[in-house]
C-alpha cells in the first residue's frame, strides 16, 4: 500500500511539473502586418513592424528563388555531369582493352617501390589495390 501511495504521489508531481514547464514555454511567431499579436492587440503601424513585414516578404521570395534554382538548374546540371562521367568512364575502359595485358607491360624501377612490407594482405599490395589496373611482377 505504501509503495502505491509513493508511486501515485511521484506521478502527480511529475504531471504537475511537466504542466508547469509547458505553460512556461512561449511560442514565438512573426505576425503579419495588420494582424493581432499573441495578446490579442492589433499591431501598431510603426517602422519596426513595417521593416519586419518587408523582411518576411523578402525571405519568402528568396526561398522561392532558391527552390526554383535547385530544381530547374542544379538537378539538370547533375544529370548532365553524370552522363558525361559515364561516357568518359566507358571510353577509358575501351582504351584499356586495346593495351597489352599487365603481365606484358614493362616494369620500371620507380614503380611499386617497397622499403618494407605492408601490414595487411601479402605485404606487397597497397590498401587501395585494384587487380584490374595494378600489377606487380613477382621476381
Amino acid at each position: 500500500m505504501l509503495a502505491q501511495r509513493v508511486g501515485l504521489r511521484g506521478l502527480q508531481r511529475f504531471a504537475s511539473r511537466s504542466a508547469q514547464l509547458r505553460a512556461s514555454t512561449r511560442q514565438y511567431s512573426a505576425p503579419s502586418e495588420g494582424s493581432l499579436n499573441q495578446s490579442g492587440f492589433k499591431l501598431q503601424d510603426n517602422a519596426f513592424n513595417r521593416e519586419r513585414a518587408a523582411n518576411k516578404a523578402h525571405a519568402g521570395g528568396s526561398a522561392e528563388f532558391w527552390r526554383k534554382l535547385s530544381i530547374y538548374v542544379a538537378i539538370p546540371c547533375l544529370l548532365i555531369a553524370s552522363a558525361n562521367a559515364y561516357t568518359l568512364w566507358n571510353e577509358h575502359w575501351e582504351h584499356e582493352a586495346h593495351m597489352p595485358p599487365p603481365e606484358e607491360r614493362p616494369q620500371y624501377a620507380y614503380l611499386n617501390l617497397r622499403s618494407k612490407p605492408y601490414p595487411w594482405g601479402d605485404g606487397n599490395k597497397t590498401l587501395f589495390w585494384n587487380d584490374k589496373v595494378n600489377y606487380v611482377k613477382e621476381d
